[in-house]
């Protein structure tokens, strides 16, 4: 097993753009890739940037229906083909289909290099779309290249696959494709669906009844969970269903959107939560998987403040080269972003100053984010043979 880390990047991924003031703006990806590139992380050694493909057809349709990669083709010319897209959520734009096909190409390339050995841990920032469904578009999704990774992995003989996805949105479309499906495990960390989209990820949802029940993990988190009770209720659930399934890789979808500043949600996570949370699905996979570890993005609507600074911390997480949270900003890339025209205020340093400490999970407690873990926790332990009730669980 090599100890290399592969991150997919090329220009061309900031194609996919949905135009206007739509919050999913490409921007953030080239911020991203400026600041990790002016703090030194995309020099390590350990770390080689890889140019993806675009995913052809074979790979899509292991996803989705046929006929909706054929609605997606003609969207530009006919936006009336159904399937999710036109909508406010999903505008339609030109070199749609080339754009999310190149996504998906990237995610596919990063479940290459992990699956066959030539690294380790591999990052794909710009995939993540994780609300695609097999025949529309949802959540500013067009195709869901985590889902599309997976399947390819299994298609290579892998028997378990582990998806955790901590997003501030349910990772619905990834945990639909594979619901019935008991090699993959898909866990899901999100905000409570009574107060956002996409409405689903309620702890009951624990796989297909028939084929595959335990085979899905949500944990709803309430309005306001901050770093500590976020924390708190990751470590609660997530590290002993990962043990019990024991997965041979680990994909994680490491969208930044439970962010306090987010505008589209109202979880209070800071950057430093955030980058603790890179660093405890980076040991769980050294723990259980000998570091396979694929790592995509998703959401994150600060485009500014919030998505560089994360996703440049889960690059150097990778990379096994962690900032110094009080690492200083580049003059430079504040004074790129003031050129661009951007409105927000860019951050001076890699950290928010925010409390990463927590207390364990215990039985005897009682507060919004410890009712959100029993629930979870009586919902889904015992599919894995674990005590719900039973701190050591």
């Amino acid at each position: 097993m090599s100890d290399s880390v592969a991150v997919v990047w090329d220009d061309a991924l900031l194609g996919y753009t949905m135009g206007g003031d739509h919050p999913l703006h490409p921007v953030r990806l080239d911020l991203t890739m400026r600041l990790a590139d002016g703090l030194g992380v995309l020099s390590t050694d350990r770390l080689q940037v890889l140019r993806p493909t675009p995913a052809d057809v074979d790979l899509l349709t292991r996803v989705h229906d046929p006929a909706y990669l054929d609605a997606v083709k003609r969207a530009p010319v006919d936006p009336g083909v159904g399937h999710g897209l036109g909508t406010a959520d999903n505008p339609v734009f030109d070199g749609m289909y080339d754009a999310a096909a190149l996504i998906t190409g990237g995610s596919v390339l990063a479940a290459e290099q992990v699956h066959s050995g030539r690294a380790q841990h591999a990052v794909n920032i710009s995939g993540g779309l994780h609300h695609a469904m097999r025949d529309r578009a949802s959540g500013f999704c067009v195709f869901n290249d985590a889902a599309v990774a997976i399947q390819w992995l299994l298609d290579q003989g892998h028997q378990r696959i582990a998806y955790v996805d901590l997003d501030v949105h349910h990772g619905d479309g990834v945990q639909a494709v594979f619901y019935d499906d008991p090699r993959v495990l898909t866990v899901s960390i999100h905000q409570t669906p009574l107060t956002l989209f996409p409405g689903t990820g309620f702890p009951e949802e624990t796989g297909d009844p028939d084929k595959a029940l335990g085979s899905a993990v949500n944990l709803a988190l309430p309005n306001g969970t901050d770093d500590t009770g976020w924390l708190r209720a990751f470590h609660a659930v997530v590290p002993s269903v990962l043990k019990a399934f024991q997965p041979e890789i680990l994909v994680t979808q490491c969208g930044c959107d439970a962010h306090h500043e987010d505008p589209l949600a109202d979880l209070g996570l800071t950057i430093d939560g955030q980058r603790v949370s890179y660093r405890a699905v980076h040991d769980l996979a050294h723990e259980i998987c000998d570091g396979r570890w694929i790592a995509l993005g998703g959401g994150g609507y600060g485009l500014v403040r919030c998505v560089p600074r994360a996703w440049t911390h889960l690059i150097a997480e990778a990379a096994g080269a962690r900032l110094d949270p009080a690492t200083e900003i580049p003059e430079s890339w504040r004074e790129d972003v003031v050129r661009r025209g951007l409105r927000a205020r860019p951050p001076t340093h890699m950290t928010e100053g925010g409390y990463t400490g927590f207390a364990h999970w215990d039985p005897f407690t009682e507060s919004r984010v410890d009712r959100a873990i029993g629930r979870t926790r009586n919902a889904a332990f015992p599919y894995f043979g674990l005590d719900p009730d039973d701190p050591r669980d």
